[in-house]
């Protein structure tokens, strides 16, 4: 890690969420510097409800108070990047820092920073269209905050490679809220499970493109395999096309391959094909969803709905009709879609006829929390051009796989083998179901409907029997194990008082640490265990994976865990074989002093059932979840000994509940064994 580069900064200004990004603090800990120190720059611009000051000032003064925070050149370029204002311009930004890293890539000096035009006169000579794009975007004469930008860009292109270093800086991006989530980029995990069942070929197309995470992913696949495909893709916001080709060139210029550059048009792929004509060998796509106003009634007569007209409220199959008229006699197209499209009544005469002609292959369930909508587990379809028969649609719960392989290859592993000729189905996991159980009435595509779990051999009575007593003395442990408690006497309590925990935060006294994002593969990868939400609320040891360049946050002893979506905060004091594991995503860790606080006080503390009334923001209707935000929340402040003395009755309180969903979970399967052995015969009711 370095302090901040040597760059100029001019006149370029941050606002007070700039500041506090730069110290990594809050916001109001910016008001707070504004009103208890004199020396604070003063505003040189904005408004008064939003203030601009002048860089350089802000940062001698964090530097000269001890709060600037340090970072490495790559993470200062993020910085100085979404500090960006207007903040709306912020992709143009991103999109001009990858064609200056693009053309230090191919040789360009980093001693200054080239004008626009020269810019733009660089990249013409190796693509116009690309120029033309940038040209689009890139001012007359650079800003202060162009300048800031592009020096801090010229330093870490000598720290790192030019194409790393434009990734590293996408990644920051697609994770920001300055892009459309789930949109902009697909994660790593899925696209390369999207690819691994597309396979290669010399033409690869996606008409959805964002910033071109499946087609990168698909150039870097068949540049693995000793080959090249050339890739063409089509995405309505200019901007996002732009940062797309800039990534396609990157892996193009790395191949040294004679193959023909990528190309990215800008445009709505429905309503304006830019390739009408195109016949690609692999179609890859995670287009947006929901969307009714999609041009249906403009497109009523369109060529492409060969398996029905779309409904307005099917977008979705609009999309897949789209994939099949762009796909090569032998080629595949793999699509993202939301599982409600495998059911809805809307679209079931285009699913049979989907069906019917042997133009969808496969559907897979994915797993929930990949990427946007979080809660929702999304499925993946596999289409080929229409065969002449039927035949038969391969069902797959991904969610039931294997937790010891990578997704891609869980599934890239089964199609292949359904697509040759060693098929065999898992139980649970996997099945070809012929076409004809699918052609019911409602045509649901669900994966789990056609996955019945494997044959359990029935329990034998006398082991039943034996349960029963164990479950007997369970109960008893259970009773012995309620904390007892009386009422306090009238008036005996009175208010402590509390403390903000973003205070505390900015006191150093507690830290709030989470995953980190995820990275691109590399070969330097490592392969950690993790701690998921589930893990966290079962109480049990990391049962997740991540493959990472650089370790994430390890959970130590006294930690205490909540998960960051749920119906209520649940906090959790780290179980003994939780420690040493990795953070996962969806789980955040708060960790004390262990001189100032007991953790299993402040654990209980914020699982008072009203905190979720004050922690919870970006509620969701539909499923009663929320995110939680610890910072919004104060403890009580007491001494450290009544705090260890109530930190007992809470971890009391928390091994009581911990006993009590386990007494529930084997009372339930006590019941359905003892259902199921009377309906066998193998048990009796005793006599009274």
């Amino acid at each position: 890690m370095t302090n901040e580069p040597t760059v100029t900064m001019g006149e370029a200004t941050l606002t007070a969420s700039g500041i506090a990004r730069l110290a990594n603090v809050g916001r109001a800990a910016v008001s707070n510097w504004r009103r208890r120190y004199a020396d604070f720059p003063e505003p040189v611009g904005g408004t008064p409800a939003s203030p601009s000051f002048a860089a350089r000032e802000v940062e001698q003064w964090l530097s000269r108070h001890n709060r600037l925070h340090e970072l490495g050149t790559e993470q200062w370029a993020w910085r100085h990047i979404e500090s960006y204002q207007p903040a709306a311009e912020v992709s143009d930004v991103l999109a001009l820092c990858g064609a200056r890293l693009l053309t230090l890539a191919r040789g360009a000096s980093a001693d200054a920073v080239p004008t626009p035009r020269e810019l733009v006169s660089q990249l013409d000579s190796l693509d116009p269209g690309l120029a033309r794009l940038v040209a689009g975007i890139a001012p007359k004469r650079w800003t202060p905050q162009h300048h800031t930008v592009l020096g801090t860009i010229d330093q870490l292109a000598t720290e790192l490679d030019p194409e790393a270093a434009f990734e590293y800086l996408h990644r920051q991006f697609v994770s920001s809220a300055h892009s459309l989530s789930g949109l902009a980029g697909t994660p790593d995990t899925v696209a390369a499970a999207m690819v691994a069942l597309a396979g290669s070929g010399p033409v690869t197309f996606d008409f959805t493109s964002g910033t071109g995470s499946l087609l990168r992913t698909a150039a870097d696949r068949a540049l693995a395999n000793g080959s090249s495909t050339r890739c063409y893709g089509q995405e309505i916001k200019s901007e996002y096309a732009l940062v797309a080709l800039l990534r396609l060139w990157f892996v193009h210029l790395r191949s040294g391959l004679p193959a023909e550059p990528p190309l990215v048009h800008v445009g709505d792929s429905l309503l304006a094909d830019a390739l009408p004509d195109l016949a690609a060998d692999v179609v890859v796509a995670n287009f947006p969803f929901g969307v009714h106003d999609w041009g249906n009634e403009r497109l009523a007569y369109d060529p492409r709905w060969t398996y029905g007209l779309p409904p307005r409220t099917e977008p979705e199959l609009a999309w897949v009709q789209h994939a099949l008229a762009h796909l090569a006699p032998s080629g595949t197209a793999v699509v993202l879609m939301p599982p409600a499209a495998a059911s809805r009544p809307a679209g079931r005469r285009i699913r049979a006829e989907l069906i019917r002609r042997g133009a969808l292959r496969s559907v897979i369930a994915l797993p929930g929390g990949l990427m946007p909508p979080t809660n929702v587990g999304l499925h993946i379809w596999v289409l080929r051009q229409p065969s002449s028969r039927a035949g038969s649609i391969l069902m797959v719960d991904a969610t039931a796989a294997p937790a010891d392989q990578s997704l891609s290859e869980v599934v890239g592993t089964i199609w292949r083998a359904y697509a040759g000729d060693s098929y065999t189905e898992e139980p649970g996991v996997h099945r070809a179901v012929p076409a004809i159980d699918v052609l019911d009435d409602q045509v649901d595509l669900t994966p789990q409907r056609y996955l019945p779990q494997a044959d359990e051999t029935a329990s034998d009575p006398t082991e039943v029997v034996a349960r029963l007593k164990d479950f007997d003395q369970r109960i008893e442990s259970l009773r012995q194990s309620v904390p007892v408690v009386t009422a306090a006497p009238p008036g005996s309590s009175r208010p402590a008082p509390r403390a903000e925990i973003a205070d505390l935060l900015r006191s150093g006294s507690v830290s709030v640490l989470r995953a980190l994002a995820r990275n691109r593969p590399t070969e330097d990868d490592t392969t950690a265990v993790v701690l998921t939400p589930g893990d966290v609320l079962s109480g049990g040891s990391a049962t997740g994976s991540a493959t990472r360049a650089t370790p994430g946050p390890q959970v130590r002893a006294g930690d205490i865990l909540i998960p960051i979506v749920g119906h209520k905060i649940t906090a959790r004091v780290a179980a003994e074989d939780q420690v040493g594991a990795e953070l996962g995503a969806g789980v955040q860790l708060v960790r004390l002093d262990a001189t100032v606080f007991d953790p299993w006080f402040v654990a209980g503390v914020l699982s008072r059932t009203d905190n979720a009334r004050v922690a919870g923001r970006t509620s969701s209707t539909v499923s009663g979840t929320f995110r939680i935000d610890i910072r919004r929340l104060a403890i009580p402040v007491l001494p450290l000994e009544q705090q260890q003395r109530y930190g007992l009755a809470y971890r009391r309180v928390a091994e009581f509940r911990a006993q009590l969903d386990v007494v529930a979970e084997v009372g339930a399967a006590l019941a359905r064994e003892i259902g199921d052995g009377l309906t066998a015969g193998g048990l009796e009711l005793s006599p009274e």
